[in-house]
């Protein structure tokens, strides 16, 4: 099967835009080993209606810190046009993500996070590009991909060694590396809460090490996905419910809801 044609232009941008993601901390807050200074979280994602994988609700929200309260939340329909390419999701769902974030800037600058955390994956990615570098090199802002399922790329593997180290993670904190073929260590697998064994695979998006990105990652959990996330997902999803009670007014720009919905962990996780 031939690619899409848009496949070789996405390409190219995104070896353009990789070339701006810097991969070490940058902020004072990321080297206090408490985050002092750390007071606004983001967490974005888009929720699709079911069996419509264009209409989605795109969510952005602001959580404080350490407290994880929400202090900011934007939900908007949009339609997405861009198609669904394996490892170039990002071109179908980052431009409405980056409109939130503007839009934030605009209506409440003093409520704009000190990083954000992204459903999806960063350096840990066929490219090393994924939706969480894309969105921090556009945005730049610090970002940190945040994936339920491994990306199998560079030789990483489900497999049952794969699998045996994750039963070795008996307790929330506890992590081990995920080293590709290459020898690159492209991110960690996180075991976030004590009552999931399903652990979270944490990489670098864009201004922030692994290290503090793992960190950070768990002091945001009080489930298995970190509350800025969670609770952009949980009121994504509840936008588009209380949209189907009316007409859907759908703005232009992850065929995944369905399984998006199965993932999402609340206080049932086990």
């Amino acid at each position: 099967m031939a690619a899409p044609p848009e496949r070789r232009c996405w390409e190219r941008e995104q070896a353009r835009l990789k070339a701006g993601v810097v991969e070490q901390d940058t902020e004072e807050w990321q080297k206090d080993p408490n985050f002092t200074g750390l007071e606004r979280v983001g967490g974005v994602d888009l929720s699709y209606i079911k069996g419509d994988d264009t209409s989605a609700c795109a969510s952005l929200v602001v959580l404080s810190y350490p407290a994880l309260q929400v202090l900011y939340e934007d939900c908007r329909m949009v339609a997405v046009t861009a198609p669904y390419v394996a490892g170039f999701l990002a071109f179908r769902e980052v431009p409405f993500l980056v409109e939130a974030v503007q839009r934030l800037q605009q209506e409440e600058p003093k409520l704009r996070p000190q990083v954000l955390l992204v459903d999806g994956n960063g350096l840990l990615h066929h490219r090393g590009f994924g939706v969480a570098c894309h969105l921090g090199v556009l945005t730049d802002l610090p970002c940190i991909g945040v994936a339920k399922n491994l990306l199998q790329v560079d030789g990483l593997a489900r497999d049952e060694l794969h699998r045996e180290q994750i039963r070795s993670l008996q307790r929330s904190g506890d992590t081990f590396p995920l080293t590709g073929t290459s020898g690159r260590v492209l991110g960690m697998v996180l075991r976030s809460y004590n009552n999931s064994s399903k652990p979270l695979y944490i990489s670098v998006g864009h201004r922030v090490s692994l290290d503090t990105a793992v960190r950070l990652v768990r002091s945001c959990c009080r489930y298995r996905v970190p509350e800025p996330i969670r609770q952009a997902d949980i009121r994504s999803r509840e936008y588009i419910r209380k949209q189907l009670c009316a007409p859907l007014e759908v703005r232009p720009a992850r065929p995944e809801s369905s399984k998006k919905e199965a993932e999402l962990e609340d206080e049932s996780d086990a």
